[in-house]
């Protein structure tokens, strides 16, 4: 029989090499697409009590994303159903955590303004 031989390293070669799984704020994001896909995820508080949230996957990573700016992308498609793009901004941190999503015009033509002289 015979046996595999497995590279040992060392913890410091170990701690060198981790990648920690992290789980971003979707508020990191300059301009959130609200076309990428959305998966469930469960974890555990502090306590050990389970609790679930969701993320939006972007660039191969996780994003956060609280109940609250789904609730808030929700109220700007019922008004603009061909919505494209969000700015997430977050204020706040622990339980006192708010968000603010505003709508991202999507314009294939640079924006013209006019100014008028008197």
């Amino acid at each position: 029989m015979e046996e595999k031989q497995t590279e040992e390293k060392s913890l410091k070669q170990e701690a060198q090499d981790y990648e920690p799984k992290l789980t971003l704020n979707i508020a990191d994001l300059d301009r959130v697409d609200i076309s990428f896909p959305m998966a469930d995820r469960k974890s555990k508080d502090k306590e050990g009590k389970e609790f679930d949230y969701k993320v939006m996957m972007a660039n191969e990573q996780e994003y956060r994303t609280p109940a609250s700016v789904l609730e808030e992308i929700q109220k700007i498609l019922k008004l603009r159903p061909d919505a494209k793009f969000v700015n997430v901004t977050k204020k706040g941190s622990g339980l006192n955590t708010s968000y603010d999503v505003e709508l991202i015009e999507d314009t294939a033509e640079p924006k013209v303004t006019e100014t008028v002289q008197a």
